[in-house]
């Protein structure tokens, strides 16, 4: 069983950039999809952003063209990167896998805390 650990959250300014990445303990090649949700505080977790395995990608409307995904099948990664982060982006990050629509309890990573300040 593939696991993934997330890491590059932290602390920054409203309008600054983070990157996440998520690293897969195993091969990611024949996982159709990697990505990303987020779970502020006493919310649930939305869906951020997707890349399948041929590239192709959806993002959340909230943030669509400040977030970009990719994937690096070679070093078994998937990134994100995070631009013009505003207050409401506060949250942990969970990347995920998923062959399909269904993701189970064992498909996410632990999760990373991203704080945006004014």
């Amino acid at each position: 069983q593939v696991q993934l650990v997330e890491s590059g959250g932290g602390l920054v300014q409203a309008g600054g950039s983070l990157r996440l990445s998520c690293a897969a303990s195993g091969s990611i090649s024949r996982i159709n999809y990697m990505g990303w949700y987020r779970q502020a505080p006493g919310k649930q977790r939305d869906f951020l952003a997707r890349i399948s395995n041929s590239g192709s990608t959806n993002y959340a409307n909230s943030v669509k063209g400040r977030f970009t995904i990719s994937r690096d099948n070679a070093k078994n990664t998937v990134s994100l990167q995070m631009d013009s982060l505003r207050l409401e982006d506060t949250a942990v990050y969970y990347c995920y896998k998923s062959q399909g629509v269904v993701i189970t309890n064992s498909d996410w990573g632990q999760g990373t805390q991203v704080t945006v300040s004014s």
